[in-house]
């Protein structure tokens, strides 16, 4: 180094993590939505990283932002919030074509947090119990339909043996008899007895 000439500058080459502030964005079927991200990045030519760019942590975070707005601009809100995993991977291509430039190599992009407004909260929640009410009625009807047909079987089986339903019927009266409490009175077939001898 020649003094006064020339100087020398120090650059970590180590992985970095820059964190992206929340900011707000206009999803593609216009719903507003925050979202924050971290960038993990490191210095892969510390000369291109000094000479080609001032400051390269500035450049890392605006491109970031930039991309975030991008890509989430340019997806539904079912999407975003389903696929954080490619909202990720193409923010990093982006930034990362841009930044190889300059020395620097983006590692990692993870979305930290996408929150909704209050209002779209609630409405999606109304949403959510009206599915669940949805669901839950049509297993209570198909347990419904599904009874109906057993019991139409039970009526055809029972129609085919005469003895059966009375003996059927005394077995509900056994069971509703233990209640000291109950009076039963039994109207009793007149041929009853002619059944009883079949069995």
């Amino acid at each position: 180094m020649l003094p006064l000439i020339e100087k020398s500058i120090e650059v970590d080459v180590r992985i970095k993590t820059l964190d992206i502030a929340k900011q707000d964005i206009i999803t593609k079927d216009n719903i507003p939505v925050t979202a924050d991200t971290s960038v993990f990045y490191k210095v892969i030519n510390p000369e291109y990283a000094t000479t080609k760019i001032e400051n390269h942590v500035r450049a890392v975070f605006n491109y970031t932002q930039g991309a975030l707005r991008d890509v989430i601009g340019g997806m539904e809100l079912d999407e975003v919030l389903t696929q954080r995993e490619r909202i990720s991977q193409e923010i990093r291509n982006v930034v990362d074509e841009e930044t190889r430039e300059w020395g620097i190599q983006i590692t990692q992009i993870k979305i930290q947090q996408i929150e909704l407004p209050e209002n779209m909260k609630r409405a999606m929640a109304v949403q959510a119990e009206k599915e669940r009410e949805k669901r839950a009625t049509i297993i209570a009807s198909e347990g419904e339909y599904e009874a109906a047909k057993n019991i139409a079987k039970a009526a055809e089986l029972l129609a085919q043996y005469p003895a059966a339903i009375q003996l059927r019927s005394l077995q509900t009266i056994q069971d509703i008899s233990h209640e000291p409490s109950n009076k039963i009175i039994i109207f009793m077939p007149s041929d009853i007895g002619n059944i009883l001898k079949k069995l």
